[in-house]
């Protein structure tokens, strides 16, 4: 959700209390390492005008203005190195370095370029510094950053029951069909096999996310020929493609949707499996994604019914 930047996580503590715990939300926003900072504060200080303040820029300004030495004994906890550059939000290391932080540590170093030199930054402002905590989870995290960086990142969604069972129209509930409206607003490239849009007709636009930005359209098929009355043809600002390849120019972050005989068309390129699960209706016959090639590396609830699943190739 954060595409194109990385998702990063930050904690800060305090005389080994933990007082925040943030995330990068959305590029151009404010990183995690400042919101982590300005909850901070705030559990200090409830009643700071800070509370008001919510642009990157002005919580850094506050921040490195009014911290009253609030920081001199806190640690932070980060995903990816501190930022050392100057895009749409201020860098986080010269911030860091401001109010005067005890320690940071760092998960990952940054693999972008323009971004790096946070580390170092902060070593020379002589901040004590941890390098690797929690690496091979945090490479893990960004390894979606690392790879559409770098190419592209392509992941395959889909949604089934318990039993892995996933014919019979919507599998799971709004809340779910409302973040996959959201990540369709964050991708490049959307790919859908040629039999699922000649049977469903589908729209594939992002009409239940607040920004309704549809993503362009890529249709898996061997027969170029559609009708045109289907209604994802119909959508503003869209690119609609056909093509029997998998060879995509220019698009960094792509998702492909269906089922299982899709997924094995396009196994052998994906980087991911993304799997919403709905447990609505219980299932002694608990699906097993090995027998895919899969395993899981992360999942969480989206809601009582719902499950979001994680899962890279075995």
């Amino acid at each position: 959700m954060t595409y194109p930047n990385p998702a990063v996580g930050a904690t800060v503590v305090k005389n080994n209390q933990v007082l925040s715990v943030e995330a990068h939300k959305t590029a151009g926003e404010a990183h995690a390492e400042v919101l982590a900072l300005r909850s901070a504060y705030l559990k200090q200080y409830p009643n700071s005008q800070l509370k008001e303040i919510y642009s990157s820029v002005d919580i850094h300004h506050f921040l490195s203005s009014k911290h009253n030495d609030f920081f001199v004994d806190c640690e932070i906890y980060v995903t990816l190195e501190p930022c050392n550059h100057r895009g749409k939000t201020p860098a986080c290391a010269m911030l860091l370095e401001s109010i005067k932080i005890k320690k940071v540590y760092i998960g990952t170093l940054d693999p972008n370029k323009k971004a790096t030199g946070g580390l170092q930054r902060l070593k020379y402002a002589k901040i004590d510094v941890e390098l690797g905590i929690e690496k091979k989870s945090t490479d893990k995290l960004l390894y979606p950053f690392r790879k559409w960086n770098k190419d592209r990142f392509l992941f395959f969604k889909m949604a089934m029951r318990e039993d892995g069972s996933i014919d019979g129209g919507y599998i799971t509930t709004k809340d779910s069909l409302s973040l996959v409206h959201k990540i369709r607003t964050k991708i490049d490239l959307m790919v859908i096999g040629g039999q699922t849009v000649r049977t469903d007709r589908p729209t594939l636009d992002a009409r239940f996310a607040i920004k309704n930005i549809s993503p362009d359209i890529l249709i898996y098929s061997k027969q170029k020929e559609f009708d045109k009355t289907i209604p994802l043809f119909n959508i503003k600002n869209r690119e609609v493609l056909i093509s029997d390849k998998l060879q995509i120019s220019n698009k960094n972050f792509v998702m492909v949707e269906g089922g299982y005989n899709m997924l094995n068309i396009v196994k052998d390129s994906i980087d991911c499996l993304v799997v919403f699960i709905s447990h609505k209706v219980k299932s002694d016959i608990k699906f097993d994604f090995k027998k895919l090639g899969f395993q899981i590396i992360h999942r969480y609830n989206i809601n009582s019914d719902d499950e979001i699943l994680f899962l890279e190739q075995l």
